[in-house]
C-alpha cells in the first residue's frame, strides 16, 4: 500500500484502500508544536526533507509540493533516504516534514510532536503490486478491496478500538 500518485509503468494500481489527513512532524521545541494546526505556508519558513534523486519527483511533490498555495518556495534539505532519517533530523531541529496522519497514530518518537496541517488536501493510498505479478489471486484481493471502498483512518482506529465497522456503516 502507497500514498498515491502512483506512476511508474510497471507497478499496477489497484484500488484506494484507505485515506488520511496530513501532520507536520516537527521537533519537540520548534514554535510550531505548541500550535493546535499547522498550514501548507509554513512550510515555506522551514526547510523539509530532501529525498534525494532516488524518489520520483512527482511522488516526492504529492507529500510535499515545491511551492505553497500562495506560490512561496517550500526550501528542501537535508537529505533523508528513509522514514527513521527523516524522523532523526526533524526531532534534532534540522528540519520539519509532513507524513501521513498514520505516521502520527503509529508512531511515537521521542523529541517530534505531530500537528495536523489544516489546509493539506487528504491522502489516499492505494494496493500497489508489480505488474509482471498479476495473478488471479491479485486481482481477487484488489476485487475485494475495491467491494468495500475505501475507509479512513479514523475509522480504521475505531476497528481497533471499537471492533470492526460493517461496510457502507461509515
Amino acid at each position: 500500500m502507497l500514498w498515491l500518485p502512483v506512476a511508474e509503468p510497471d507497478l499496477t494500481v489497484g484500488p484506494t484502500v484507505l485515506t488520511s489527513g496530513r501532520v507536520l512532524a516537527v521537533a519537540s521545541d520548534h514554535p510550531l508544536a505548541d500550535r493546535g494546526s499547522a498550514s501548507l505556508e509554513d512550510l515555506a519558513d522551514n526547510h523539509v526533507v530532501d529525498l534525494g534523486p532516488g524518489a520520483p519527483e512527482y511522488w516526492v511533490s504529492s507529500m510535499t509540493p515545491v511551492r505553497t498555495p500562495l506560490g512561496r518556495r517550500i526550501p528542501r534539505g537535508p537529505i533523508a533516504r528513509t522514514f527513521h532519517e527523516i524522523l532523526t533530523l526533524v526531532a534534532a531541529g534540522h528540519c520539519v516534514h509532513p507524513l501521513g496522519e498514520i505516521a502520527a497514530r503509529y508512531n511515537s518518537p521521542p523529541g517530534i510532536v505531530f500537528v495536523p496541517v489544516r489546509d493539506a488536501p487528504a491522502l489516499h493510498f492505494a494496493l500497489i503490486w508489480r505488474s509482471t505479478a498479476d495473478r488471479p489471486t491479485i486481482r481477487a484481493l484488489a476485487q475485494t478491496a475495491a467491494d468495500l471502498g475505501p475507509i479512513s483512518l479514523d475509522q480504521a482506529h475505531a476497528d481497533t478500538a471499537d471492533g470492526p465497522v460493517p461496510p457502507g456503516a461509515a
